[in-house]
């Protein structure tokens, strides 16, 4: 079992940058595929990058070109840097964890771990 801590989120301009951290305890970090969610008010969770055993990342098509998954296998810390942002990304963002999960559009039960989430507020 795994558990994840989000931090960083906050209330940005439009326009502007955050990064997310995810940290994890355990010592298999390296082998989970972990993901990056989020949820806006009245809104389903939602998909918005993965990166599967450090090789393979996936993008939701919303965040392409301005969103970056990367992880630190000896930190036990997954990141999100997120630039550019606009307001419709305002939303509780999620990380989460699990074995085998290699669709490039994972759906949030592929999924067994999750953290608590961290707020994101972008401003217009």
């Amino acid at each position: 079992q795994v558990q994840l801590a989000e931090s960083g989120g906050g209330l940005v301009q439009a326009g502007g940058s955050l990064r997310l951290s995810c940290a994890a305890s355990g010592r298999t970090f390296g082998s989970y595929a972990m993901g990056w969610f989020r949820q806006a008010p009245g809104k389903e969770r939602e998909f918005v990058a993965s990166n599967v055993n450090g090789r393979l990342t996936y993008y939701a098509d919303s965040v392409k070109g301005r969103f970056t998954i990367s992880r630190d296998n000896a930190k036990n810390t997954v990141y999100l840097q997120m630039n550019t942002l606009k307001p419709e990304d305002t939303a509780v963002y999620y990380c989460a964890a699990d074995f085998g999960v290699y669709s490039s559009n994972p759906h949030p039960s592929e999924y067994r771990y999750w953290g608590q989430g961290t707020q994101v507020t972008v401003s217009s």
